[in-house]
Formats: structure tokens, sequence, C-alpha cells
């Protein structure tokens, strides 16, 4: 990555910014999870591969920063730091207190100093995840989590939301192998019409 960014490297690779590369991570992160979905193996080492490039660069990037630069070691340092922090459980002799995800955002949101357990969910997140990951912070913090009164489709689709995360199933896995599953039948559909 060094010699891609550098002169006589690569020169899209060297007008990319962190701002330029955010599409290319997030399309990452999906076809990694469409890999994993569909129990593609070599698919699935392919897509780690590319996603760990999108640390690489931006960490690439960052060095370049003229006041607070870092590089991907600086990245993996903190990472380290962080699991270590938040499973005292493992790495000290502290006892898991109760559940050990409410453990977790209790010792994240100390560390983050958030003033609210729903702080720090991503608006990026595509609605059905980010209302599903409201709703397990929310339940984790003891605040009551009932899909608000009305018969709009957006109250509806929350209520299901809510379902799915009293089940303990993914709203936003469930959904994408359903409609993956519904297309594959259109597709047949199509070809037979077609034929």
């Amino acid at each position: 990555m060094d010699r891609l960014r550098s002169p006589g490297g690569c020169p899209w690779d060297a007008q990319q910014t962190h701002e330029s590369l955010v599409p290319y991570a997030l399309e990452e992160a999906h076809e990694l999870a469409e890999a994993i979905e569909t129990g593609d193996r070599s698919g699935l080492r392919e897509e780690l591969g590319d996603l760990l490039l999108q640390v690489v660069f931006h960490a690439r990037i960052a060095t370049e920063h003229p006041s607070d630069p870092f590089d991907v070691d600086d990245v993996a340092a903190d990472l380290v730091a962080k699991l270590v922090r938040r499973h005292p459980h493992v790495f000290e002799d502290a006892e898991v207190e109760g559940d050990v995800h409410v453990q977790w955002d209790r010792l994240k949101n100390a560390e983050k100093q958030r003033g609210s357990a729903l702080d720090g969910v991503p608006l990026a997140l595509g609605a059905l995840a980010r209302a599903q990951k409201i709703a397990g912070r929310a339940g984790r913090a003891g605040l009551t989590t009932h899909a608000p009164a009305g018969d709009g489709l957006g109250e509806r689709l929350l209520a299901l939301v809510l379902e799915a995360e009293a089940a303990g199933v993914d709203a936003e896995g469930a959904l994408r192998r359903t409609a993956a599953a519904w297309e594959q039948g259109l597709r047949a559909d199509e070809s037979v019409a077609g034929s």
C-alpha cells in the first residue's frame, strides 16, 4: 500500500481519501456478509482480504495526516488494548456481572463517556439493522421496548423488528435471506416466461 500511494505508484490509489473510500468499505462489508450467509468459503477468504485491504488503505492514508498521523500498527495496538479493557473477565480477575453484553455496554459507555445507552448507533446503518441495534441496546439498559402505537407501515415494521429482537433473530439477515430466495423464485419464473 505504501508503494501504491507513493510517487511512481498507482495514480488512483494516490488520489483516494478516507471519504472517497467509504463506499468501498461498505460494499466490502456487504460482500463479506453475503459470502458468510451463502456458505461460500473461498468467497469468505477473499472478502476478508478485501475488508482487510480497506483497513490497510485507511491506515496508510492516516499516516499522511499533518498533525495526528497513525498507521496500521497503531490501529492493531488500539484494538488489542480495547479487547483487553472490555474483557476484564478474561484478562483480569473480574467476574462477569450478569449478562456479558450488559457489561460490555457499560464498559463501552463509560469509556466513550456516553450519556445514553443509545449513543453511538451509526446513522448510516440500514433502518432495519439500526432499529434492531437500538432495540438491543434499549433492552439491555432496562428501557421499555414496545413499538409505538399506530397502524402505519413504520410502526408495523418496528413491531416486527422488536419481535425479531425478542426471539434472538437478526431481522436484517432474515429479510436478506428471504429476499434472496424470493428473487431466485422470480428469476426462475422469469426464465420460464421467457422460454
